[in-house]
Parts: structure tokens; C-alpha cells; sequence
């Protein structure tokens, strides 16, 4: 398949809006801490968005993006149906991993209720691992 990609990518931090669904929560209306790691998924995939990609059409040019590690410090919690913003940034990109932060943060107060890093791997359509694309390194790469 022949996609049409960007040569590199220009947006390297996005922010987005969260807000908690009930079945996110516990009895308490706390968002339950395994959520984070969707939110985290959210993110990724907006920051993808706005440099016109997506997960779709990587993996139909035989790269998949495999979350090798994921770090998450909870420091408030968040609750059930407020609105939140999630800050997403590609850190780092090198020949084998993307690096990204979040921040889930109270608009408005500005309040951290949670931050974390992930580190994606990138293999092929056999899971073995492959080189990170040229156009996803960012522009002044």
C-alpha cells in the first residue's frame, strides 16, 4: 500500500479535553487509575492527528506502534464527569523508540492530577522490531 506522508512531523504537543465518563469511575466518582493509560492512548493518537497521520494508515504500511513502557504518578485524583485537559508531547524519537509526556491537568486552576511518559516500540506486521519512520521524526530532527 502507498501512503501519502508528510516528510516530518511539525506538531510535537497537543491538548485535548477529558472528561470522565461514569464507567471510568468508582463508587466514589474517582476515575479508576486504569483509565489513564486509555487517556494517555487518546493523546497519542490526537498528537498523530494533528500532523495528519493515523494509527490506521501506519499499520497498513507495515508499522506498529507497541507500547514498550508506560509510567503514570497519580497526584490528585480526578472525578467523574469534570472537565479536564491532557497535554501529550513527543519528547524524544531515535532509530528504535517514540517517547511522549502527558499531563492530565484542572483547566482553569491548573491543577496536575496526574503525569507520565511512554515509551513506543515500533516493529512490523511480524512483530519483529523495525526502524521508527523517517517522517515521524519532528522537523528539526
Amino acid at each position: 500500500m502507498n501512503m501519502k506522508f508528510p516528510e516530518k512531523t511539525t506538531i510535537q504537543s497537543c491538548t485535548i479535553p477529558i472528561v470522565p465518563r461514569y464507567a471510568e469511575t468508582d463508587q466514589a466518582g474517582v476515575v479508576h487509575h486504569s483509565v489513564y493509560a486509555v487517556y494517555f492512548e487518546m493523546g497519542r493518537t490526537e498528537l498523530l492527528r494533528a500532523n495528519g497521520l493515523a494509527y490506521k494508515d501506519l499499520e497498513a504500511s507495515d508499522c506498529k506502534m507497541v507500547v514498550a513502557e508506560l509510567n503514570i504518578k497519580f497526584r490528585r485524583p480526578a472525578f467523574y464527569d469534570e472537565q479536564l485537559d491532557l497535554i501529550t508531547e513527543c519528547t524524544r524519537v531515535t532509530t528504535a523508540r517514540i517517547e511522549h509526556t502527558y499531563k492530565l491537568i484542572r483547566p482553569g486552576t491548573g491543577v496536575l492530577l496526574a503525569e507520565g511518559t511512554s515509551i513506543l516500540a515500533c516493529v512490523n506486521d511480524a512483530s519483529k522490531p523495525r526502524r521508527v519512520p523517517s517522517f515521524l521524526y519532528p522537523e528539526d530532527a
